[in-house]
């Protein structure tokens, strides 16, 4: 793996118009990696995964992205070194049917799946592939957001609450994705409300409150932090 972390935030400011969001956020994460951002509602999380991304307008400080700073770089510049986003709402095209919603991103790199490839990692998907995006449960729709973007070849996945609404067996299914992309050598930064999947998909996490980093908590530390991760969380 390169030396270069994928994603480096230093001092990272945020704001909504006139609403600072962020406060100075610092992390860091290393290829291959899958780290989550925790914390309770309203504390940041997707505000810095928008900043990462460049689609929060008003934003300071350093994010560097495979060694390239970014900070002042559009969306589409950032999504061309290989970042891949899942907001929270999908972005699920409602008239198209699966396999076009699944065609219709641009080739960021020349790894990225096949459509046979993601229909094994989906067997839900090729069920549905004449589908239109109207049609599919919120698990289905969520499989295809996921789906779209590891067709691209994007290396670095920013993933807003895949597991949110979501029915038990397909939260397990996209636990099982995360480990496929894992394996694969793939990184992600996951913001994710359901704990118990977190703590299961991801090998650190990222405790937000107030728009700032206060912990960094290593798998391999939960079980002797659980009592300060739920005073964190609010549990």
């Amino acid at each position: 793996m390169p030396e270069t972390a994928v994603l480096e935030i230093a001092g990272l400011q945020g704001w909504y118009g006139e609403s600072h969001v962020l406060h100075g956020v610092d992390l860091n994460v290393g290829w291959g990696e899958v780290v989550t951002l925790i914390g309770r509602n309203g504390v940041g999380k997707t505000t810095t995964l928008r900043a990462i991304m460049g689609i929060l307008r008003r934003r300071e400080g350093s994010v560097k992205v495979m060694g390239t700073e970014t900070i002042r770089l559009a969306p589409e510049r950032v999504a061309r070194l290989g970042v891949g986003y899942v907001p929270e709402e999908r972005g699920i095209f409602a008239s198209l049917t699966v396999t076009e919603n699944l065609m219709l991103p641009p080739t960021l790199a020349p790894d990225g799946m096949t459509l046979d490839e993601i229909y094994r990692l989906f067997p839900n998907l090729l069920d549905r592939a004449r589908s239109q995006g109207s049609k599919l449960s919120g698990g289905e729709q969520q499989m295809l957001a996921i789906a779209r973007i590891l067709r691209t070849g994007a290396r670095f996945l920013l993933l807003d609450e895949p597991t949110e609404g979501l029915a038990p067996v397909i939260v397990q299914q996209i636990g099982a994705v995360l480990e496929t992309i894992k394996h694969k050598g793939l990184t992600v930064l996951l913001v994710e409300q359901n704990f118990r999947f977190a703590a299961n998909a991801a090998d650190r996490h990222y405790v937000m409150e107030s728009g700032k980093i206060v912990d960094m908590i290593s798998k391999s530390e939960i079980a002797g932090k659980m009592e300060r991760l739920e005073e964190y969380l609010g549990v």
